[in-house]
């Protein structure tokens, strides 16, 4: 009986340190849960309805929607906010994209991509952006022949998976056609993939700890995934150092390559990507005397403007992540464009007419030529004044497009539909801080320019030969998959329909 009684009060002894401890990790997990919930919620600090700050877990945070300060800190003060927020569990080849690469790698990165989006540059990806749109189109006129309503959103994600594989990555797929091929496979693996969303604010709250836990965490799916694009480019670019270089292709991924020998180099103030940099470069020549600048020469005190060399050569890591960042940041925007940009237009037909109007006057003035011409986060550097506001070192700067796009007091009627809020009276009259699709400041997106060029190339041969028009699967409202993700959530159905029996090239609206 003693052994009985020994037993069963090392089992009840037992039995608590488990509740013990069970409830010790319920305590924790509720703490944390209000610590990074709860608190985050109600720690919010209202000085204007355009600036007040919260904080998420540990992490002050700033919301700024004042369009003056926004200037001043993405323009004018551009030094104090260089940095965007890392999210120090993201993995080659992440890391090594624009988007993470902070101080002086981004600059040294940034500089040697700039001159990648000149006009003449640009002008080179042309023919691989025609030879997607031709497919688009094919497919385009198979759905106008069927008669039947189709996922329009779809057909743009194939077209713009098949631009980034032939201008980024150096590989021509057609998605359109053929979309379990390995490249098209593994980057939907990679748009698939997504954190579970407490998981996710634990990282940022709590970055220290981010790091080491995500080595951790074994992923088979994300390591595969990057390992393919990773050896993708990393042949390619051993099969072009072996071709003579008028036979290798002339897509992005050779610029980057050239980039790594040229002097074509931009200073931080020419970063901003809404001016050409080509003329940028013209401009430098003529204000520039003969002879280099000396790399131990003082800097400008305020906006320099002309280039200083300094010592750059793009890794291959750094390669690899360029090209991937136009995955990350060029396939989902690009195709919810068109898609929401087709839509509008079968919702208001008679802006649709406009627009083939304009198109079919474009075409009547060249020859049949084929040619073309959500939050941002940013980190406080050192402790900074913005318009009057003290913003301290380390503190994290919310720049909420969304909202700044729907202020009514900038956009009257903000949900209705009015192209002509962009005229160029209407721009003109218009703060330039209100709209930031791209961002702004030498932080803005440098692959805009080529966004814009595929998405007008492809409008503009769609509206040339079709005509796009709602039914009754068009779903009105649109339901969207998030307040963060303005992709459609069930996707976008239409009909479309042959304007006539035309369907001539594209012609470049840069002979105009």
């Amino acid at each position: 009986m003693q052994a009985v009684g020994d037993f069963l009060n090392a089992f009840n002894m037992e039995v608590s340190r488990i509740s013990v401890t069970l409830s010790l990790f319920l305590i924790f997990l509720g703490l944390l849960y209000w610590f990074l919930f709860v608190l985050a919620g109600i720690s919010l600090i209202l000085y204007t309805s355009a600036y007040f700050r919260y904080y998420l877990g540990r992490r002050p945070v700033v919301i700024i929607a004042d369009p003056d300060m926004l200037r001043q800190l993405m323009v004018k003060d551009f030094s104090s906010f260089p940095n965007r927020m890392a999210f120090r569990f993201a993995t080659k080849p992440m890391t090594d994209c624009l988007l993470m690469l902070r101080n002086e790698q981004w600059k040294r990165v940034r500089s040697i991509l700039t001159p990648s989006f000149s006009s003449a540059k640009l002008k080179e990806m042309v023919p691989l952006i025609n030879i997607a749109i031709d497919a688009l189109m094919k497919n385009l006129n198979g759905h106008a022949e069927s008669a039947q309503a189709f996922d329009i959103h779809k057909c743009f994600g194939y077209f713009t998976m098949d631009v980034i594989a032939s201008v980024a990555f150096a590989t021509q797929v057609d998605s359109q056609n053929n979309p379990d091929d390995p490249f098209v496979h593994h980057a939907q693996m990679f748009f698939n993939f997504s954190f579970f969303r407490p998981i996710l604010l634990f990282f940022m709250a709590f970055p220290f700890l981010a790091a080491p836990m995500a080595k951790l965490i074994p992923n088979e799916r994300r390591d595969k995934m990057n390992n393919f694009f990773i050896n993708s480019i990393q042949k390619i670019i051993k099969q072009r150092e072996e071709q003579p270089p008028e036979e290798r292709r002339r897509d992005f991924l050779q610029l980057m390559l050239d980039a790594r020998t040229t002097k074509e180099i931009v200073s931080l103030d020419h970063f901003d990507t809404s001016n050409d940099p080509e003329e940028i470069e013209h401009r430098n020549q003529e204000t520039q005397p003969s002879g280099s600048v000396q790399e131990n020469d003082p800097p400008h005190s305020q906006e320099p403007s002309v280039r200083r060399p300094q010592k750059k050569m793009m890794t291959e890591d750094e390669i690899v992540g360029q090209a991937f960042v136009f995955l990350l940041a060029g396939y989902e925007t690009s195709s919810n464009t068109l898609a929401f940009t087709c839509y509008l237009l079968a919702l208001h037909p008679e802006c649709q007419l406009k627009v083939q109007k304009e198109v079919d006057d474009f075409y009547t003035r060249h020859s049949p030529v084929k040619d073309f011409f959500d939050f941002k986060n940013k980190k406080v550097d050192h402790d900074c004044v913005v318009n009057g506001q003290f913003l301290p070192k380390g503190i994290t700067v919310e720049i909420p497009a969304g909202f700044l796009h729907y202020d009514p007091e900038h956009w009257p009627e903000p949900e209705e539909f009015i192209p002509e809020r962009f005229t160029p009276e209407a721009k003109a009259s218009r703060h330039p801080f209100v709209y930031l699709p791209f961002g702004a400041g030498p932080r803005n997106c440098v692959g805009m320019r080529l966004a814009q060029l595929e998405i007008k190339m492809a409008l503009v041969r769609l509206f040339q030969s079709f005509s796009i028009v709602a039914c009754s699967e068009t779903k009105v409202p649109l339901e969207l998959k998030s307040s963060s993700t303005l992709g459609p959530k069930n996707g976008i159905y239409v009909k479309i329909t042959r304007r006539d029996q035309r369907d001539g090239p594209f012609i470049s609206p840069s002979d105009d």
